[in-house]
């Protein structure tokens, strides 16, 4: 029985693990030569099986054991004892060394002793961690007892002092003989233990693992600091709580800097401000004036020709006037935009298509030098939101691109699907979600980091007085966060520069807007139409009233919402109400909109604004059935809406 072929292989196979690779396991005869040998150990120790097999396992020991006589030690307490276990230094062919784990089981037949069964586990990894371990709490102890920029101590489950160390005496004042054993809450101001704080950051940090906190803390000569806390929880092995850990650092002269330094960026922030509303008033002020001077000029030289009979070539004038009109309004709703006050009137857009209708429009503005490339995805999704205003917007974006070009280069104009998880939405301060992109990049001289964190703040630009308001990346801003959207830019000096903006994507169904309308002559009214017409500027009544007139309504006018609202609560029939939002007489727009379909709960609503606060017009978007024209408006405009408002379009 002692000859090593006296085992079959069935036999061992019978007590061995084939394909085991983590472990080494293999068979030992009385003598102890090996007489199996399994893919685990040909790993672990090196060797093939037909370079071990017949050998003695000793040679798997260091010279020290086997001189030692280690080897033969284990196989006969093995046999005594019924298992020998151990953790050691083994030896690899290629003669490096590796610590293991071993056990060796005695193997019986018939109760007489035929061999052993060896397993061998490398252990090098565990080890190396459980000592890096043990010099790292060496350390830790070391370092904590010397720390005083900390405060560091221990607390039992209950929340009494265990230790105490040399930080915690210098900020709290307390000497270890002083306070160990006491109760935690003593550190607390009364009206935080009052509100049972220090029992909350128990139950918190046993619960998560960790309470982090800043807040007033007491010394021991009753004056308050600022405190940073963390509290850790402390399990044993089976998962028991056994205390706490606490660390406080004394952050008052820290906070006393922040808020000297908060006050000082506040200041400068004012001062800034003030600066910068100088700039814009005088750009305001010139743009203006020179819009004024062409609409003043032109009435003028109008009037002049008119009395003096010569009435060929008065349509330039007239087309003079009319032009710096549209520039005084468009810079009104820029005005607007920035102050996130405009009020919306959203459709279900379809990008692309809005994008397609202004290529040409886009190409003309940005000129030959300037190649114009669209970038269309296939697919994309619809968005909710004012065209009229992505229209202006994507334009603003363009023409800042081309003046960043003087040279000319290339615009791109590209549409995608994005959908943002919580940490990319967190990062551009958005909710999680689906969007629709629209990106507008350039090959321009890009923008450096101070102008790009700058780049939407209130009037800032980087243009020359009366060359710019600063207002442009304001009102994009503006329209995308009031859309529910974003807009992020991302470029470098010299390199170009990327703004994309963002827009959550539309589910279900909406209107759509027909993007630039063909302007036909207006439906005229059917027989008794009426239309309540309420203004408190008389010239605007006068106008809207000779338009509707014209297409055959009968017009009411009010000046103020109660003398509206009389009319409205009378029997007179009215097919139509249209208001200002700001009104005198003590009830605005929307009031007298509200109280009006309290009695005519299917009266449809247009509302003529200028301005309008967010609150007044239903937090910048429009209720069911009303609708919105921002003055100034062409009348063109309001006459083709007559119709299809009255007929529920």
């Amino acid at each position: 029985m002692n000859d090593p072929k006296s085992f079959t292989n069935s036999e061992a196979s019978d007590l061995l693990i084939q394909g085991v690779v983590d472990y080494a396991i293999y068979m030992l005869s009385l003598e102890g030569r090996v007489l199996s040998w399994n893919p685990g150990a040909e790993r672990i120790k090196g060797y093939g099986a037909d370079e071990i097999l017949g050998e003695h396992f000793s040679r798997f020991y260091t010279d020290e054991e086997r001189e030692e006589g280690v080897p033969s030690r284990a196989l006969q307490i093995a046999a005594d004892a019924g298992r020998f276990t151990a953790e050691g230094w083994r030896i690899r062919k290629d003669g490096t060394r590796f610590w293991a784990m071993v056990v060796i089981d005695p193997i019986r037949r018939n109760g007489e002793l035929v061999g052993f069964a060896k397993v061998t586990r490398d252990m090098t990894e565990q080890r190396n961690a459980h000592l890096a371990m043990l010099e790292s709490e060496r350390r830790f102890r070391l370092l904590v007892q010397g720390v005083t920029d900390y405060a560091i101590y221990m607390l039992s489950p209950e929340g009494q002092i265990t230790n105490w160390n040399a930080g915690a005496e210098r900020i709290k004042g307390y000497a270890a003989p002083e306070i160990v054993g006491e109760h935690f809450s003593r550190f607390y101001t009364p009206e935080d233990a009052d509100a049972g704080v220090p029992r909350t950051a128990l139950e918190t940090a046993r619960r998560e693992g960790r309470y982090e906190a800043e807040g007033w803390r007491r010394r021991k000569d009753g004056k308050r600091f600022w405190a940073s806390v963390v509290i850790d929880a402390i399990h044993d092995e089976g998962g028991k709580l056994i205390g706490f850990a606490k660390v406080t650092r004394d952050l008052t002269e820290r906070r006393e800097a922040q808020i000297e330094l908060e006050r000082s960026r506040e200041q400068l922030f004012q001062s800034q401000k003030m600066e910068a509303l100088g700039h814009l008033t005088g750009g305001l002020a010139h743009d203006f004036n020179n819009l004024l001077t062409g609409i003043t000029g032109s009435l003028e030289l109008m009037k002049t020709r008119v009395a003096q009979g010569r009435i060929g070539g008065i349509d330039r004038y007239l087309d003079a006037a009319q032009g710096a009109a549209s520039r005084a309004a468009a810079l009104t709703h820029r005005l607007l935009a920035f102050a996130r006050r405009q009020t919306l009137d959203p459709k279900a857009v379809d990008p692309n298509k809005l994008i397609s209708g202004m290529e040409e429009l886009i190409r003309r503005t940005m000129g030959p030098p300037v190649q114009v490339e669209a970038v269309l995805a296939i697919g994309l999704w619809r968005t909710l939101c004012d065209p009229n205003q992505l229209e202006n917007a994507l334009l603003n974006l363009c023409i800042n691109a081309r003046d960043a070009m003087p040279d000319g280069g290339r615009l791109t104009l590209e549409t995608t699907n994005t959908w943002l998880d919580e940490r990319g939405a967190r990062e551009r301060d958005m909710p999680p979600g689906q969007y629709v992109t629209l990106c507008i990049s350039d090959t321009g001289s890009g923008m450096p980091p101070e102008v790009i964190e700058r780049a939407f703040d209130p009037f800032f630009t980087t243009k020359p007085v009366g060359e710019g308001t600063g207002l442009g990346l304001s009102m994009v801003y503006g329209f995308a966060r009031q859309s529910g959207g974003q807009v992020r830019i991302y470029s470098e000096a010299g390199a170009g520069s990327t703004l994309r903006i963002y827009l959550p994507r539309l589910r279900g169904t909406a209107e759509f807007e027909t993007l630039q309308p063909e302007l036909t002559s207006a439906p005229r009214a059917e027989a008794g139409q009426t239309v309540l017409v309420v203004d408190d500027e008389a010239t605007i009544r006068m106008l809207v009233t000779d338009v509707l007139e014209d297409l055959g309504y009968a017009v009411i006018e009010a000046a103020d919402g109660p003398s509206g609202l009389k009319v409205l609560q009378s029997e007179v029939r009215i097919d139509l109400l249209i208001t200002d939002v700001g009104l005198p007489g003590g009830m605005n727009g929307r009031q007298v909109a509200d109280a009006a379909r309290q009695s005519r709960p299917r009266l449809p609503i247009l509302f003529i604004t200028g301005y309008a606060e967010n609150a007044v017009v239903g937090n910048g978007h429009l209720d069911v059935g009303v609708h919105v024209l921002t003055k100034p408006f062409a009348m063109e405009v309001l006459a083709n809406r007559i119709r299809p408002i009255i007929a529920g379009r």
